[in-house]
């Protein structure tokens, strides 16, 4: 992880985190401006989270159970309303249903000018869901809206772009120079935010398991089961995946049960899911508060975990 870099001087543009969330807890960051200028794409430390031409920093949310319940998208700081756009649905690309988005990859979304030549842009916002008006004066985390899944996106969270003069800014490194892969000398975050090169979205356990299509929705979490279950299944949802990262799957009880599977993975993968687990032979599970842990390995390094407690009763 690169060290942290300090906000630019004082006075200067600074901005806020545009989601209300644990950034880290229960947001991420999926991808960043893209500092390749050629055909390849590259964040600013080098890595891979960016896709070719992205124009922008992308905060997720971990799911489309979250996304229903409602996370605010904020103003990054102050500054008038010069655009907005609603009423586009909340579907994703790859939907056999979307409809035609050119011209409006944006989805739902706000533009603001914040003067001496600086613009933000907050895409994909939820379909109904804009709660300002074109010419409105906002203060920094003023709410602008939901995320949502609206405009060129497979998953809910907003693209937000900054733009100095026109141009695209990436505010990890607003100098404008060449990325060199090291820490950048100043940031426009008023406070500074670590890069995290792939982590962990969420994890769960089962008694089976479950369809990726069911993680991505935000299955309810069970904390409750009984000694005559099937299996023991623990899943990871994670982000940032690289070929030769390993998820490693571990489950602790009592009585010394223990359970530890690893998978590694065959190929880089913006978004991903493994799930591993045991049977019981036809016994019955040991009563008592189990632990499960997934770890996100990278060069024999975790660079996440998370974990998920459940007890198991009569």
């Amino acid at each position: 992880m690169l060290a942290l870099a300090a906000p630019s001087a004082a006075g200067a543009f600074l901005l806020s985190v545009p989601l209300d969330c644990d950034l880290g807890d229960d947001c991420y960051i999926q991808q960043y401006v893209d500092r390749d200028p050629g055909a390849g794409a590259a964040d600013f430390t080098c890595g891979p989270l960016a896709n070719n031409g992205h124009k922008g920093t992308d905060f997720a949310i971990p799911s489309l159970s979250a996304m229903a319940t409602g996370v605010n998208v904020l103003a990054a700081a102050p500054g008038t309303v010069t655009g907005v756009r609603d009423g586009m649905a909340d579907i994703p690309v790859t939907a056999d249903n979307a409809p035609d988005i050119e011209g409006r990859e944006c989805g739902n979304g706000v533009v603001i000018r914040h003067g001496d030549g600086w613009e933000t842009q907050y895409c994909h916002l939820k379909q109904g869901s804009i709660a300002v008006q074109s010419g409105q004066r906002v203060g920094k985390g003023t709410v602008l809206g939901q995320v949502g899944l609206s405009g060129q996106t497979s998953y809910p969270h907003v693209h937000m772009s900054v733009r100095k003069d026109g141009a695209v800014t990436d505010p990890f490194d607003p100098s404008g120079t060449p990325t060199t892969c090291d820490a950048p000398d100043a940031t426009l975050w008023e406070d500074p935010i670590a890069y995290q090169a792939g982590g962990l979205i969420s994890v769960g356990i089962d008694t089976a398991v479950p369809d990726y299509n069911a993680v991505k929705l935000g299955p309810p979490p069970i904390d409750h089961l009984t000694t005559d279950i099937p299996a023991l299944v623990l899943w990871g949802y994670a982000y940032g995946g690289r070929a030769g990262d390993v998820l490693r799957i571990d489950i602790a009880g009592p009585s010394g049960f223990r359970f530890t599977h690893d998978t590694e993975l065959d190929r880089s993968q913006p978004q991903l899911y493994r799930a591993a687990g045991t049977r019981n032979g036809g016994k019955r599970w040991p009563i008592g508060t189990y632990t499960g842990t997934v770890h996100m390995l990278r060069d024999g390094v975790e660079i996440d975990q998370r974990s998920v407690m459940f007890d198991i009763t009569p």
